[in-house]
């Protein structure tokens, strides 16, 4: 499932309501830093040279769909919650991220001062000060950890840099001084005859440590809902999240659960 506008929407996510998605990848094929069992987009694709949006691309692309939104002639209704980064792989790979962002708020504040502008990141490339200079302005910044193992963490998301770890993502997350959504998907399955789950009593509770270091003003957790590049994975319960969900709630965490 690859997104092939650089602006698309607006669309109801089941996480941030209506959404405007803003793809700043290439449209072609996926590009990331992670090569997740469970992504949507599929595996990531060996290309020499990706072709992502120039700034300004992005930047009419946005101003138009904004236009339409506010002048009710979007096709997809009318309306704004968020505008949301995400798509077709890590947006922060985006060598103009930071101004990509600057001008995201500038529009935003002139046609729907009231959305927020969101990133949903893998929180692999917040080593660059430029991109933690542009999260800062985001008003929600959700920012991914998806077990507290490194093994678990190479299993589920088969990072491109066999080196990185936990503790490192830690380390990096750790500069937002809690002021992020911490994002963890949940699942069970197989890869390559590796057994993958982060649900069992040992990753939970490395995955807690992890929460209880970085005090995140908010935890999303998730399970798959579309396909997946590798079939054999189980969507966790609804039922088994709420479980996984209780023991942040009782100390006072701000917990969604998406099942």
């Amino acid at each position: 499932m690859l997104f092939g506008e650089i602006a698309y929407g607006p669309i109801h996510s089941r996480r941030l309501g209506t959404s405007l998605g803003m793809e700043i990848m290439p449209l072609e094929h996926k590009l990331c830093t992670f090569d997740c069992v469970y992504c949507e987009c599929g595996w990531n694709e060996r290309v020499d040279h990706p072709l992502l949006p120039a700034r300004e691309e992005v930047r009419q692309a946005l101003e138009t769909k904004l236009n339409q939104i506010v002048n009710g002639t979007c096709p997809n209704g009318t309306g704004l919650d968020v505008i949301t980064f995400s798509g077709n792989g890590e947006p922060t790979l985006h060598p103009d991220f930071l101004g990509i962002i600057q001008d995201t708020c500038a529009l935003r504040d002139r046609y729907c001062p009231s959305a927020k502008v969101s990133v949903l990141s893998n929180s692999t490339q917040l080593g660059r000060q430029d991109v933690v200079q542009a999260l800062r302005l985001c008003d929600n910044r959700i920012l991914k950890l998806d077990a507290g193992t490194d093994e678990m963490m190479r299993r589920i998301d088969r990072p491109v840099n066999s080196g990185l770890t936990v503790e490192k993502i830690i380390e990096w997350l750790s500069v937002f001084n809690g002021d992020f959504t911490l994002q963890t998907c949940f699942l069970r399955g197989s890869h390559d005859g590796e057994v993958i789950d982060n649900t069992t009593p040992e990753e939970l509770e490395a995955w807690y440590r992890a929460v209880a270091q970085l005090r995140p003003k908010q935890v999303m957790i998730y399970v798959i809902d579309r396909k997946t590049p590798e079939e054999h994975l189980e969507k966790i319960s609804r039922e088994e999240m709420e479980r996984i969900a209780m023991p942040l709630i009782n100390k006072g965490y701000d917990v969604i659960i998406s099942a």
